[in-house]
């Protein structure tokens, strides 16, 4: 856990840089900005993974004038990314209802292992959507939930799957392992380990 923890801080500081840099240097072309990072913060080939994964997220954008590029960071950033949180968590959504409304014909024809995968996937991304879901109303109401009826399908869905899941033949071993497995998304006991 600690080494997920370290390499996530690296990459939280290495955005930090590069979007502090191109705030505080709005002027500087992409050579000029790869001059100014490397190789005091970071490599070139960091860097520019770095520079990627923030156009990608929609951070920064880029603009050309001649043969030269300079990232702006995006303006509205916050309003772009609820409406981005908004339509990648409905689509999510409806997609994980449409997988599930398979499973009940599909699922007892797979293989052990391709049942723990898929039961996995749906409950963790079951999950991520819900989140995705509370993120929403806490940014739209925090004092109202918004997406009720979502959350309520959600739970139900989550009920659907482990019901196919105690059902099956092979229930007594991909249960524990779907269990094990999803302490990635379930809190600690403490926070303070």
């Amino acid at each position: 856990m600690i080494s997920q923890v370290e390499s996530n801080s690296e990459i939280y500081e290495r955005e930090r840089i590069v979007l502090e840099t191109i705030k505080n240097n709005p002027e500087l072309h992409h050579n000029a900005l790869l001059k100014q990072i490397v190789p005091e913060f970071m490599a070139k080939t960091t860097f520019e993974k770095t520079k990627d994964s923030l156009l990608e997220k929609e951070i920064l954008s880029v603009s050309s004038k001649g043969n030269m590029k300079f990232y702006v960071p995006i303006e509205n950033y916050e309003e772009k990314l609820q409406h981005r949180i908004e339509r990648n968590t409905n689509n999510s959504y409806h997609d994980l209802k449409l997988k599930i409304k398979k499973l009940d014909v599909d699922y007892s024809h797979k293989d052990i292992d391709e049942k723990i995968i898929l039961a996995n996937f749906l409950l963790r991304n079951l999950i991520y959507v819900d989140n995705g879901f509370t993120l929403l109303d806490s940014a739209k109401n925090p004092r109202k939930t918004l997406y009720h009826d979502e959350h309520l399908t959600i739970q139900q869905l989550i009920n659907h799957v482990f019901e196919i899941v105690r059902k099956d033949k092979d229930f007594e071993i991909i249960f524990p392992t779907i269990v094990s497995n999803l302490e990635i998304v379930i809190p600690p006991v403490s926070l303070n380990k």
